[in-house]
């Protein structure tokens, strides 16, 4: 892969925390770990911003501690702060009436955030979050174009 089609990706705790080791069985585990590897492999970069960073370091798995040193010893952790934007997570938040929803929402809006900052694209097992920002972009035309991909949909 070129360096000019390399992207910056916003990678969710959550499939650090599931990705398995060598040895692991389990498909969502062997998922993870596969598309991790890819992305080490490959010319992409990782997002990483002081939240995702503490929620990773709270919740990665072993192979996914071992995974990020390699990346930053290869320099491909991109260390960013992007400005809280209020006004945007109101619009997305006031998308919907659910008191579930808007928690959860307000949960992960740090992900978009940071894909808005960088290559506008989040890798998160979360198919209830994607679900409610897909539903929120048909109303707030700034998320509009975020990739969303969850590594145990092998299909994607």
């Amino acid at each position: 892969m070129r360096a000019r089609d390399s992207k910056q990706l916003v990678i969710d705790a959550d499939v650090a925390r599931a990705s398995g080791s060598e040895t692991a069985t389990h498909p969502r585990a062997e998922h993870c770990r596969d598309f991790l590897n890819a992305v080490l492999s490959l010319s992409h970069r990782i997002v990483m911003t002081e939240k995702i960073n503490n929620e990773w370091k709270n919740h990665q798995s072993r192979f996914a501690r071992r995974w990020r040193v390699s990346m930053d010893a290869r320099k491909k952790i991109n260390r960013i702060d992007p400005p809280e934007d209020e006004e945007l997570q109101a619009k997305v938040t006031t998308t919907t009436n659910d008191a579930d929803e808007i928690e959860a929402i307000q949960k992960d809006f740090h992900l978009l955030q940071a894909a808005l900052a960088t290559d506008q694209t989040v890798i998160s097992l979360d198919e209830t979050v994607r679900g409610l920002f897909k539903q929120a972009s048909r109303q707030v035309g700034e998320i509009r174009n975020i990739i969303w991909v969850n590594p145990d949909r092998t299909a994607e």
